[in-house]
């Protein structure tokens, strides 16, 4: 027996769009001036010579990766100069290295340890907020004197709390809505910091 919270398949799907569109309205109605901050801090660590890393587990690590490429590469803009962007979940000798020889709650950590410096600007990620590994490498990169932006959802868990900039997707425990937020966060932050925020040794005006 299919389990179901709507009458029929056309309805299911009217429900889970309208979700997602309320979700990205009341995020912006609460989150529009953190959301340029953020971008201006990225704007700011680019134009200082700084770089931006970037972490998460399962879907916000693709996240993660989506936002490196968006800066490495190009968004919307004709990008003259890359902007120094890396993912920290990519590197899987590293990743594995670190969990077998420590554990997994350290496989951000000590990638922010090693290539992080003050100056630098960490992206966290994580739909519940509370994930052990994302917490442990922003307490590292405050250590450092890293700037922070954590983008997280439902209360926002453990990193809510832990300073820098909060763009936090008060939607339940709905993941997917979540993710598809976060997403489009990461396209306005981009998009944000080319237009706004960065110079024409980067970005062709």
């Amino acid at each position: 027996m299919p389990t179901h919270t709507n009458d029929n398949p056309l309805s299911h799907v009217k429900h889970t769009i309208d979700l997602s569109l309320q979700a990205k309205q009341e995020f912006w109605k609460t989150h529009s001036d953190a959301v340029i901050k953020a971008a201006s801090w990225m704007g700011e660590t680019v134009l200082g010579g700084g770089k931006i890393l970037i972490f998460g587990n399962g879907g916000s690590a693709a996240d993660a990766q989506h936002m490196a490429a968006e800066m490495v590469g190009r968004m919307l803009l004709e990008r003259i100069k890359p902007v120094a962007a890396i993912a920290l979940t990519t590197d899987s000798s590293a990743l594995t290295a670190i969990g077998n020889d420590y554990s997994y709650e350290a496989v951000f950590e000590k990638q922010i340890l090693a290539l992080g410096r003050k100056g630098d600007l960490a992206v966290a990620i994580s739909t519940s907020g509370n994930s052990k590994n994302v917490v442990r490498a922003v307490e590292a990169a405050h250590g450092i004197g890293m700037r922070v932006v954590t983008m997280t959802g439902g209360s926002g868990g453990k990193l809510r709390e832990m300073g820098g900039i909060s763009l936090n997707v008060a939607m339940g425990k709905n993941s997917s809505v979540i993710q598809e937020t976060h997403i489009t966060v990461v396209h306005l932050l981009v998009d944000l910091m080319d237009r706004y925020f960065l110079n024409a040794e980067y970005v062709k005006t």
